[in-house]
């Protein structure tokens, strides 16, 4: 682990602190059994003055947190049907077809590039988790397990003789130490083509209160303002953005080299300046929110345990082991978590040691309530679970604020 003292963008010091969420374990690193031990590492937001970069200090190696992940897109039915539209979407807005290259970096399970290559669009992945990359490669997503850096990216394109017509990096650039060498590579690999950046949205984080967002992997909070900063230093212009509604609030940015901006960028850049993209005091009274938010939940869960009520969980998600950790909820709080996803299931959330188990173990035990750690897919998740709440089930969403919800209230 290596701490840092200047800004992972553009190299100022000193770095502001906004917030500190103490010792943590690493989110996705979920234990095989109750006395496995783990490692904890600080967990401490801070900002550039300069850029307006919101980062961590701490760099967890890649090699620990990457190789081995136990995170598939594809069991989110949000996410894969969020990659089909976006497919759909590129096909005709590039014009690409067969004589076409898409790339994507952090390719995960093939999730995305599938749809590309069910249209005989030509595809490849470059995703670091060698068991992801295995899981891609095994439906017939080319797919190279390793990190993506200039180097790469330029071996690439030599053997493939071309550079590529799009280049995907969704939910990537925040997990990146090596800012400066990944953005190369995403440039080296478009050339002229169009480079597509999906990241999740600071400005939202901090409105909404996401502090659960925050965890070792997501090493940078990026803002419009940021980013368009970042990509400039390497030739890429933002040509186009948008807001989307997954993971809680994101930007999906288009950059190329040359061209120029459109109104949608000169908007958003301007709306984050009011926001207080670069006010302190925007952050600070974040900070304080946390605070009374996680006191808040631990209040909320613990009232209804010592009501006689169960509570469980839905969504072993790095989320879950935030928020558990931060406001205290181990076992004795609640008794277990939910996950679809086969590789999670009988193991433990480090920290609070909490045990996942299949979505059938609802309906099995019928716990009166559920906190929804995953809700940033509740309208997915309601569908899921239909019999379950129509058998008197209650879910409570924790952000951002702690509530017992409807199934029509979670559906928006």
């Amino acid at each position: 682990m290596t701490t840092i003292t200047e800004c992972r963008a553009c190299g100022w010091a000193p770095l502001e602190p906004v917030l500190s969420l103490g010792n943590m374990p690493l989110a996705n690193s979920l234990l095989d059994h109750v006395d496995a031990e783990e490692a904890r590492y600080p967990l401490d937001l801070v900002r550039c003055s300069r850029c307006d970069l919101v980062q961590i200090t701490e760099t967890v190696p890649p090699e620990i947190l990457f190789r081995e992940y136990s995170y598939f897109s594809s069991y989110s039915d949000t996410f894969v049907e969020h990659a089909r539209t976006f497919a759909a979407r590129m096909r005709e807005h590039v014009d690409l077809g067969s004589e076409s290259l898409v790339v994507e970096a952090a390719s995960n399970d093939g999730y995305l590039l599938q749809f590309f290559a069910e249209a005989g669009v030509p595809v490849l992945g470059v995703e670091p988790a060698r068991n992801v990359a295995a899981a891609a490669s095994a439906r017939g997503i080319p797919t190279i397990a390793e990190f993506l850096d200039a180097e790469l990216a330029r071996a690439l394109v030599v053997k493939r003789g071309r550079h590529a017509d799009l280049v995907v990096a969704n939910n990537v650039l925040a997990h990146v130490a090596d800012l400066h060498g990944f953005v190369d590579g995403l440039r080296l690999l478009a050339g002229d083509g169009l480079v597509s950046v999906e990241v999740p949205y600071v400005c939202e984080l901090v409105d909404r209160m996401e502090f659960d967002t925050i965890y070792h992997e997501h090493l940078c909070y990026f803002s419009l303002t940021s980013l368009s900063r970042l990509f400039a230093e390497h030739g890429l212009t933002v040509v186009d953005v948008e807001r989307l509604a997954v993971h809680g609030g994101s930007l999906r940015v288009f950059a190329r080299a040359g061209g120029a901006r459109s109104h949608a960028v000169d908007a958003v850049l301007e709306r984050e300046t009011e926001w207080g993209v670069g006010d302190p005091l925007r952050y600070a009274t974040f900070a304080r929110s946390v605070d009374e938010l996680r006191a808040s939940i631990a209040s909320f869960v613990g009232d209804l345990v010592a009501s006689g009520n169960h509570v469980a969980g839905y969504g072993a998600a790095a989320k879950a082991v935030v928020l558990s950790n931060a406001c205290g909820l181990d076992g004795s709080r609640v008794e277990y978590v939910v996950d679809r996803n086969p590789h999670k299931q009988g193991k433990l959330l480090p920290g609070v040691r909490i045990p996942v188990r299949p979505p059938g173990a609802l309906l099995e035990t019928r716990p009166g309530y559920v906190l929804l750690f995953v809700w940033n897919i509740a309208a997915e998740v309601i569908e899921q679970q239909r019999e379950f709440i129509e058998g008197g089930g209650t879910f409570i969403v924790p952000i951002p604020q702690p509530r017992s919800a409807s199934s029509a209230e979670l559906r928006l």
